[in-house]
Parts: structure tokens; sequence; C-alpha cells
């Protein structure tokens, strides 16, 4: 008798002491979608055998310290302003626990999974791993499928739910691909093209009168219509500067799913609308696959390319063609990357030693169809990037304060604005969008408005305050007043002449404003390191504060959606045109 008790002792103890002693069934729902995502259609039962490329996310020991430290060297109050972090800092910060990372390899290890297949990411705070669908449904109690956008026939295989076992739920932050549908392509555009607007052969009219430092009143009416760099460089007073720091200052701009940005067009570009930079060129950086075929011009890659070097000139550029989620083949077992947009670039772009100190990307979607733990451990890893010293920059959205019927997804069907993502996240500056000159006045497609993700962040409480103030009762319910409210500022949006194929067409969205005050920060960045000064990195605290003066603030115009006018711009900030279009004059005196 004695025995038998002395093993079952043992066993007890052994059990306890043990923390890879866990139920691996014991599972926890950690997201489901109640209908498939508006947009998509259920297609067919995915291969139990087709390969996903699996990315895990650890939560992060020290996550306070970072977004603490992001602030610090953000503020320009602090002691600490511009001493930002380095890789190595970022990694050690974000560096999962010990205990997470034995958990999760236990995890791993009893369904099958070979540690030596998990590549370690980000200081070992995501994981990346070749499964299988049938080994992805029996890790997450989910069932995929193969779904197909009604819009862009795109494939992808996702699950409409997926759990995990309930001791994983403290140390995982979110797993993909799994609920988040959305790609690239099947994200609304932030750029369309204009017709109605007849494109200019050249600038040999504007750009004469436009030399040397000028006020905003020499900016030629024909600036109204048509915009090119030399109408941008007059509204924004950037004309006289000169770039100096030229060997350590670089601006990114981040392209997607098969959109290359062509040279040839870039050299024509230069010719008809901005002569002294003809010959000019940007780096192409491919990331996870992504391509370049120079027969093959994109719209928006061609936007951002020809007005941030427009803009920026001779300011070295990057283009980064990010690959990632070519069309699915229902029957084929070829491994396919499904992954959801900006993991692969932001992963990529973390893990250089040195990153650009300006990046700017015109791409996004409504907010309520990321599932939130996605949305939150994306924005984390854009506090990573400004914390190593970069200015992030994304476009708002065109369709105002929402389009369509505005209806929210949790089942109520309630009338709700529909914020954008990742526009909403508080650790990037979102553009929003104005037209005409003399004054400036905000474009009805400018989005903005208010998270119901993130909270209002300190920066902006003051400004948001005095807004909402005034606003009193004015679409009371339609939107979260305690909300991260974006956007944060505003650059010109229509009728931008870009070269796509050789020929000039007429562009807008606020897929061109981003750029556009992308290059605005990529000067006023190098004027600082010209001047033996840090870069300006996350600028939201710096803008909100001390650069409030350097921006003109846009009082007139509205963006309506949802049935409603939507808001209204006026005086001081205002969820259409943020705190207004840059003055590079004003910003360089009060910031750089």
């Amino acid at each position: 008798m004695v025995r038998p008790t002395l093993c079952l002792l043992a066993l007890v103890s052994l059990a306890v002491a043990s923390p890879l002693a866990k139920r691996w069934d014991d599972f926890e729902l950690k997201h489901a979608w109640a209908d498939v995502p508006k947009g998509w259609k259920w297609h067919a039962s995915a291969p139990s055998d087709h390969v996903l490329d699996m990315r895990i996310s650890l939560k992060q020991g020290n996550l306070d310290d970072l977004i603490a430290s992001l602030y610090e060297v953000s503020d320009p109050a602090h002691e600490k302003y511009g001493q930002h972090l380095s890789k190595e800092d970022v990694e050690a910060l974000v560096a999962p626990r010990p205990d997470s990372v034995e958990l999760v390899d236990a995890w791993l290890e009893s369904n099958g999974v070979p540690l030596a297949h998990v590549e370690r990411l980000n200081g070992g705070s995501w994981l990346s791993i070749p499964v299988t669908v049938e080994q992805a449904s029996r890790l997450m109690n989910a069932t995929y499928s193969i779904y197909q956008h009604e819009t862009t026939s795109e494939y992808v295989v996702r699950t409409m739910s997926y759990s995990l076992p309930s001791a994983l739920h403290a140390h995982v932050g979110v797993v993909t691909p799994t609920t988040y549908f959305s790609t690239m392509r099947s994200m609304r555009s932030t750029s369309f093209l204009q017709p109605h607007i007849q494109p200019l052969d050249n600038d040999i009219e504007t750009a004469p009168k436009l030399t040397g430092p000028h006020s905003l009143a020499t900016v030629p009416s024909s600036c109204a219509t048509t915009i090119t760099p030399a109408c941008l460089r007059a509204l924004y007073n950037t004309t006289s500067y000169v770039p100096q720091a030229t060997n350590v200052n670089k601006l990114g701009v981040a392209g997607y799913l098969s959109e290359f940005a062509n040279d040839a067009d870039l050299q024509t570009f230069f010719k008809k609308f901005r002569t002294d930079a003809v010959g000019g060129t940007f780096q192409h950086v491919q990331v996870n696959g992504g391509g370049n075929n120079q027969n093959q011009p994109g719209v928006e890659a061609n936007l951002d390319i020809q007005y941030t070097e427009g803009m920026s000139f001779p300011t070295p550029n990057i283009y980064y063609s990010t690959g990632g989620s070519p069309p699915f083949t229902p029957d084929s077992n070829t491994p396919t990357n499904t992954n959801e947009p900006y993991l692969d670039w932001l992963n990529f772009i973390l893990n250089q030693t040195t990153v650009p100190q300006t990046f700017t990307t015109s791409y996004g979607d409504d907010e309520q169809t990321v599932p939130l733990d996605y949305a939150t451990e994306v924005c984390n890893l854009f506090a990573q990037l400004g914390a190593r010293g970069s200015s992030i920059m994304f476009s708002s959205g065109d369709d105002g304060v929402g389009a369509g019927n505005c209806a929210t997804n949790d089942g109520t069907n309630t009338k709700r604005f529909q914020p954008n993502f990742p526009a909403s996240c508080p650790f990037v500056t979102t553009v929003g969008a104005t037209t005409r000159v003399n004054p400036e006045v905000a474009i009805s497609f400018s989005g903005g408005g208010f998270s119901n993700y993130f909270a209002q962040p300190s920066y902006q409480t003051s400004a948001v305050s005095a807004f909402l103030k005034k606003l009193g009762s004015t679409n009371a319910g339609l939107f979260n007043t305690s909300g991260r409210a974006y956007p944060d500022v505003a650059a010109q949006g229509e009728g931008f002449q870009v070269v796509i194929g050789g020929r000039t067409e007429s562009v807008a969205g606020t897929s061109a404003s981003s750029p556009t005050f992308a290059g605005v920060i990529a000067l006023l960045n190098d004027f600082r390191l010209s001047q033996g000064k840090s870069g300006l990195g996350f600028l939201n605290p710096i803008i909100y504060s001390t650069g409030v003066a350097g921006f003109n603030d846009i009082t007139s115009g509205s963006n309506p959606g949802c049935g409603t006018n939507g808001f209204s711009a006026g005086a001081g900030w205002d969820p259409v045109t943020g705190l207004g279009t840059p003055d590079f004059g004003k910003l360089q005196a009060l910031i750089g």
C-alpha cells in the first residue's frame, strides 16, 4: 500500500512542478466572426495539406516600458528627446518572457510541430512556422476554408473563429492567418484616377514663377485644379530649401501587391514637372518575394514615388515592394503565404540595423474588419519603429466618416461612423486631404474620425477636447468621443499629375496627401540631421505641442458619410484636416 501511494504523490508533485504539464485541449475562444466578413464569400473547404505561413506573437514582457520609451524620445520637453533606441534596445524591451517561450514551444511540439521549423523574429517576440491546414486546425480548434473576395476574385485561406488552450491566453497576442480577412488587394484604394481633369503636358508656365522663397499668396490659381511638385513646394514653403544631409537621410515608401514603381516614368515625370531632378533615381527593395516588373507601372506606386521624390529630391528614396498574398489555387499544395498585410514588411524593416527616418504608406481598411488582437499587435510594431527614430505617415482614407450604410458588424447592425486602420493607430501620423488654394479647404472624401479600438492618447487631449466642446451634440452616438482621433495633419489630395506608362494622368486621394506630407517631413529631418541633431522620429507629441503654429489651419469643408454631413473643418484641430497643412519654414524654426 505504501509504494503505490508514494508513486502517486511523486506524479502529483511532478505535475505541479512542471509548467509544461498542461492540457492542450482546454480551448478558450480567441476571436470569432458571427458572419462572413462583408465582401467575402465561402468558396470551399481548405485542403488539409495546404501549407500556411503561421505567425504567432508572444506577449512582450516590457511592452509598457517600450511605449514609455517611445514617448520619452518623442516629447520635446523630455530630457531624452531625440535619443532614439537601437535595434538591440527595442528587441530587449519586446522580448517575451522565458515562461511564454517555454509554454508555446511545448504546445507546438505536442501537436507535432518540430521546433527546428520555428523561425524567431523581432527578438523572439514573433514566431514564423510553416504548418499544414490540418495542423493549424488542430492547434487552434479552427475550421479553415477558402474564401473569395467578391470584387477582386482573390482567394484566401481563413477561419471564422479560432481558439487557444486556456493556458496560452496570457502568453499569446495573436495568431495569423486566422480571422483577419482583408488583404492589400481587397482593401479600398486610397487613390483614384480623375479622367475629368485634363492632365498637364508639362509645368513650364508654373514652375518658373515659384523659384526662390515665396509666400502662399504667390501660388498660381492653376494649382487649384492640377497639382505638380511646384504647386506643393510653393504651398508648403519648401521651394528654397536644398537638402544637405543626403548621405544619411532616407525616405521609405511601403508598396504592396503588384504595385511597381517605374524608373522610366519617374524620369518622364522629372522632365515634365521637376527638371532639376532629371537623372535622379530611387532604390528598389523587394520584401518577401515582392516584384519589380518594370512593364507594369502601378498608379499607386508611381503616385507615391513621384511625389516623395518631387518633394524631397535629392534625398535618397527607397520603394519597398512587398509580396505575400498571391491568389490561392484551391487544388494546390504549394506553400503559399496568405499572411495579412503589414506583418512581413514590419518584421523586415525592424530587422534592419538602420531604418529610414521617414515612411509613407497609402493603404488601409475599416477598423471594425480588423480583429482587435491583430490591430493591437500591428500597432505595437509601429510603436517599435517610432522608437527606432522613424516618422510614419499613413493616408486617412477616402470615405469621409464612412462608406455605405456604416452598419456595425457586431451583430447589432447599428449605424456608426467607420474609422480606418492603421490610420487609427496612435503611433502613426495620419494625413487627411485638402483641395483648392488661397485658401485650401477640406476635401469631402478626407477620412477622419475616432477609433473604437484605441484610447485617445494624451498628446492630443487638449486639441480634441476643444473640438468636442464646439461640436456639442452633433453626431452624438455615432462615434467614440474617447477614442484616438485622426487625421493629425493634411495636405493636397486631388488633381495630382502622375506619369503612368509614359502618359500623364490626374489622380486623387489621401494616397496623394500622405507622400506629400512625408516629403515635407523628410526635408525637416534633413535639416535636423545637417545640424547634428537626431531625426524627428514619432511626430505626434511634437506637432501637437511645439509644432502647432507651424501648420496652416484649414477652417472650411467637411467629410460627409454614413448618411450624415460628417464633421466640419474649423479653427484648431478637427477630424477632417487635423492640425492643417504644413508650412516648412515655420516648422523648421519651431521643431527643426
